[in-house]
């Protein structure tokens, strides 16, 4: 894909989709499994349930990335998913029985999926030239999600939680409004890559790259589903609970801020193996130390890390590791095979384990993410990164 060396950036309206997409993620995340569990499902169940978003990533971003770079029509791709999730997920106002929570949970997730990763392509594409600047537009999705989980948390202390759905409703409607703004680079060409896409991703580096991504993403499918259950059982509010989520993500806009900075600076595999460290510390303090505040607000700082920089450095090394007419593949698979399989994963062992003992699945966060460290730190050495 390329474009004009003189097309301007649209940086408020690049920044307006990701306030909504994330902002979706700060609504939804930090309750979803509260409100499950108000239907009254067990925590495997809930566990299962959280899967099934993370599984469909696994396919769907593939699929909707071939669509893509095939075809050339991203923004077209984008509109549609954002379009298709939002009617999906319609089916919860029908009912909220298991079969019928999984289905819908399947369908939106399935349509959902296409849009980030075709939006990040389009991102950097007019990035091109100062890709470090990526987190600074970046960094609106991190306040959307701030936004949305104080302000969803403040209102859930006061009314039930049954009305959820209306709030994810809303804000998928707001994300299909939002991609209708979001402009196209001024080429929209396709050039065939040098190297066949199954050949780069044979690399040794290439390889490792994808596998911490999953282990890292595998501990982040626990935090997800299951941190805000923890903090309920041991005795915090909703409201607290949402503090707690936004201190993380407000760690997360600070980063973002200084992001295009550090990456010259210290180079994608050298940061990835910081984050990775220090997720290792943070799942460790949350499953030891819940009833120590300060400890947890500690831990969920270094989110920062573990999400925003770690995510920041994974977009650049998708830039550096293949060549444009790859992106929209590389894109996909690293949505499907980290965030999706990754993510998956670890909810759903998250729930098995959960009735047992709970902090055993923090404990297995812990373990995925400094194996991963050994993974970047032997195997990640190419000098594009």
């Amino acid at each position: 894909m390329g474009q004009a060396d003189s097309e301007p950036v649209p940086y408020w309206r690049l920044s307006a989709f990701y306030f909504c997409f994330f902002g979706l993620l700060g609504a939804l995340f930090p309750y979803w499994s509260l409100y499950l569990k108000s239907l009254g499902f067990a925590a495997a169940e809930i566990g299962l349930l959280l899967a099934l978003p993370m599984v469909t990533k696994i396919i769907a971003p593939n699929l909707w990335g071939w669509l893509a770079d095939h075809t050339g029509q991203r923004l077209r791709v984008i509109r549609l998913g954002a379009l298709l999730s939002c009617l999906c997920f319609a089916g919860i106002f029908i009912s909220q029985q298991f079969w019928m929570v999984a289905f819908v949970m399947v369908g939106y997730s399935f349509f959902w999926n296409a849009v980030l990763p075709q939006q990040e392509v389009i991102t950097t594409s007019f990035l091109r030239d100062k890709p470090e600047n990526y987190s600074r537009v970046r960094l609106w999705g991190s306040i959307g999600f701030i936004i949305f989980v104080l302000g969803s948390g403040a209102w859930f202390d006061r009314h039930s939680i049954a009305g959820l759905p209306l709030i994810g409703f809303l804000l998928l409607a707001g994300i299909f409004i939002s991609s209708l703004v979001v402009p196209g680079p001024a080429q929209q060409t396709l050039s065939r890559p040098a190297q066949r896409f199954l050949r780069v991703l044979c690399q040794p580096a290439v390889a490792a790259f994808f596998v911490a991504g999953m282990l890292m993403q595998f501990s982040h499918g626990i935090y997800y589903s299951f941190f805000s259950l923890y903090m309920e059982a041991h005795h915090y509010s909703r409201g607290m609970i949402g503090v707690l989520w936004s201190v993380g993500v407000v760690a997360e806009v600070v980063l973002f801020v200084l992001m295009h900075r550090l990456l010259p600076r210290f180079g994608v595999r050298a940061i990835m193996a910081a984050c990775l460290l220090l997720a290792t510390l943070r799942w460790l303090l949350t499953g030891y130390f819940p009833q120590h505040l300060l400890l947890l607000v500690f831990a969920q700082s270094l989110h920062a890390f573990t999400f925003g920089a770690y995510h920041a450095a994974g977009i650049d090394g998708i830039r550096r590791l293949f060549e444009p007419g790859n992106q929209g593949k590389a894109q996909a698979l690293y949505s499907a095979f980290c965030l999706g399989l990754g993510g998956a994963i670890g909810s759903w062992l998250g729930g098995l384990v959960w009735d047992y003992r709970s902090v055993l699945a923090f404990e297995m966060g812990a373990l995925a993410c400094f194996i991963a460290l050994f993974v970047i730190w032997f195997y990640l050495k190419d000098p594009r990164l």
